[in-house]
């Protein structure tokens, strides 16, 4: 007795799970959908539900319309309504009439009680989740001519039934009543096939979240993104918001963004460049006379009479040359004053920059409150058309001080493995999708992060291995160092795991990691990830205020930039370590695209940046 009273208790606590959106008095659908039993033990219940129409279908059904119960008296429809709502064939030429995937509602027919009905299945999506909801709509619902084609948007209420013979799905929802619709222009909508490459909706970032890749990418982005926040949060971490603009130019790694007013802003570059392009018409006025005069002087001279024209025209003409020469030279210095910018007058009165990394600065507080983290977007301005660069990307940065390399390197390895955990707990059914459309071995590939350690290996050693391959033809020699080919190849083909590679050479490394007692090589570690490549970078920080400002030098890298930076090495110094995750490589790690603008909303590359 007990037991059903327990069994009927868990069902109503099921039933009441449905999950009601509090902003706009909706039911999410992945709390219908995502349910154990797939949304059965809520059969019977009347929800509001909205999103975008996946695909849809229509067939005639017979059945008693509450429409066609009423007097004996016709409605006001036409010849072409009758036919459309009694012949299927009919239906399905005026659907090509009016686009690929539209379709024209009929309403229905007076008449006996028992009619034909017109009853259309749409499958719609919220982007809560993978799966769709079937929405069942008869033509009692609609207007003649309304179109409900791919991409249209819904808000119905109805009542949720189970599905007479299930497959995928168990439940549908009976509409009742139609509270919105969002029509599509058939023809012009650029994602009415069912079927689009990654390719093709790139060209179409702010219509392409309505397909099931790239909103499921985004979802398991959304998932990393709170993972990573919980994972700080839980260990002591702080987070700290760090400047996007920055006076610093670290293009020791990466060519910049400069961020100036002076060419939106000043007047007097806008005189300037107008007085040049002015310059350059005037310029070309005299050339044209200077032609004309030439062919004026031959004619005289052709004739061979009145001397004292032909002469008057030779003196023209040299004036018309100095004055070209001299508008010459003007243009010359107008540009040369337009490439020369004096940042004294800018903004900021100096040259400051999107910041390509946050760490230096993270490195100030860490110094003060000791574990800190940020998350952000990064810049950098090289023109690499590579499908593993952005021009804008996403950053996790964390500075741990009193921290040395070992004690970074786990805690990057913690990391890593709880934020692919949490996508394995709370993004199954997008991983398994992506699993099957995209990279078959995503799923293992997240599973053997936690259940393993990550290999650990130290440059020097790495060389070792790479030198021992026999099977593999590198296009970059091995004794020049590593290169993108070989990281990859240690962590795809002979670890399978990610892999660790520490203690690099100092030329090859910032100029702010320690050096170690050896003197060539630095505390420094990658992580190399497969399908990602170099996922991490890390390294213990130098403390020593007469090294680091010897490496300073070294690289010629301006003094009095970095003048701050020393202050941290001159008042309370301590070690510390740090990394930096590439969040959109950490994407494709999950997911296993292989082009980096399918794991970021809006990606800016080189050339392109269009919305």
């Amino acid at each position: 007795m007990a037991s059903q009273e327990g069994a009927v208790l868990d069902a109503q606590q099921q039933r009441q799970s449905v999950e009601w959106f509090r902003y706009s008095k909706r039911v999410v659908l992945k709390s219908i959908l995502c349910r154990e039993d797939k949304g059965l033990g809520l059969v019977g219940e009347r929800v509001v539900a909205g999103g975008w129409v996946k695909w849809r279908k229509e067939k005639a059904e017979e059945g008693v319309s509450e429409l066609t119960q009423g007097p004996a008296e016709a409605p006001d429809v036409t010849c072409c309504e009758v036919l459309l709502s009694r012949v299927p064939l009919l239906r399905s030429i005026a659907r090509i009439l009016l686009g690929k995937d539209g379709a024209v509602v009929p309403r229905p027919v007076a008449g006996p009680a028992k009619s034909e009905l017109v009853v259309a299945y749409f499958s719609i999506n919220d982007g809560s989740c993978v799966a769709n909801l079937q929405i069942v709509v008869d033509s009692s619902m609609s207007l003649l001519g309304q179109v409900m084609s791919v991409g249209t948007s819904i808000l119905v209420e109805g009542v949720l039934e189970e599905i007479p013979s299930p497959s995928k799905h168990v439940v549908r929802l009976k509409v009742e009543k139609i509270l919105h619709v969002g029509i599509v222009d058939i023809k012009k909508y650029p994602l009415a096939k069912t079927r689009l490459s990654l390719e093709f909706v790139r060209a179409y970032p702010h219509l392409r979240p309505r397909t099931t890749v790239v909103a499921s990418v985004n979802r398991i982005r959304n998932v990393l993104s709170y993972a990573t926040h919980t994972f700080f949060q839980n260990n002591g971490f702080l987070y700290v918001h760090m400047p996007i603009i920055t006076t610093t130019d670290s293009r020791v790694c990466s060519k910049m963004f400069h961020v100036t007013t002076l060419f939106s802003k000043s007047d007097e570059m806008e005189k300037l460049i107008k007085t040049s392009d002015d310059e350059r018409i005037n310029l070309e006025v005299v050339k044209a006379a200077i032609r004309e005069k030439k062919n004026r002087i031959d004619e005289l001279k052709r004739s061979d009479s009145n001397k004292e024209a032909l002469l008057d025209a030779l003196q023209d003409l040299q004036k018309a040359n100095e004055l070209a020469l001299q508008l010459e030279k003007q243009q010359k210095s107008a540009f040369i004053k337009v490439g020369e910018v004096d940042f004294s007058k800018d903004f900021f009165s100096c040259p400051a920059y999107l910041s390509f990394s946050m760490r230096l600065h993270l490195e100030s507080y860490a110094c003060a409150l000791s574990s800190v983290y940020t998350f952000g977007p990064i810049f950098q301005a090289d023109d690499s058309l590579s499908p593993r660069h952005l021009a804008e990307m996403w950053m996790v940065e964390a500075e741990l001080a009193f921290s040395e390399l070992e004690d970074v390197m786990n805690c990057v390895e913690n990391f890593l493995k709880f934020i692919c955990h949490s996508v394995l707990e709370n993004c199954s059914d997008d991983i398994q999708y992506m699993s099957k459309h995209i990279d078959k071995d995503c799923i293992d590939r997240l599973q053997s992060i936690g259940s393993s350690s990550f290999a650990r290996i130290t440059y020097t050693n790495a060389l070792e291995v790479l030198n021992q391959v026999n099977d593999q033809t590198f296009e970059t020699k091995v004794d020049q160092g590593l290169s993108e080919e070989h990281e990859s190849y240690l962590a795809e083909k002979i670890y399978k795991r990610p892999v660790i590679i520490y203690e690099h050479p100092k030329e090859v490394k910032p100029f702010y990691v320690r050096i170690r007692n050896d003197g060539k090589t630095v505390s420094t570690f990658d992580i190399i990830a497969p399908k990602a490549g170099v996922l991490v970078r890390g390294s213990q920080r130098e403390e020593r205020i007469d090294i680091i400002s010897k490496r300073i030098e070294e690289l010629g890298l301006p003094q009095e930039q970095y003048d701050w930076y020393l202050d941290l090495r001159r008042h309370g110094t301590v070690k510390h370590s740090g990394f930096s995750l590439g969040f959109e490589k950490m994407v494709m790690f999950a997911t296993g695209l292989r082009d980096i603008r399918d794991t970021i909303p809006f990606p800016r590359t080189h050339g392109a940046a269009n919305t």
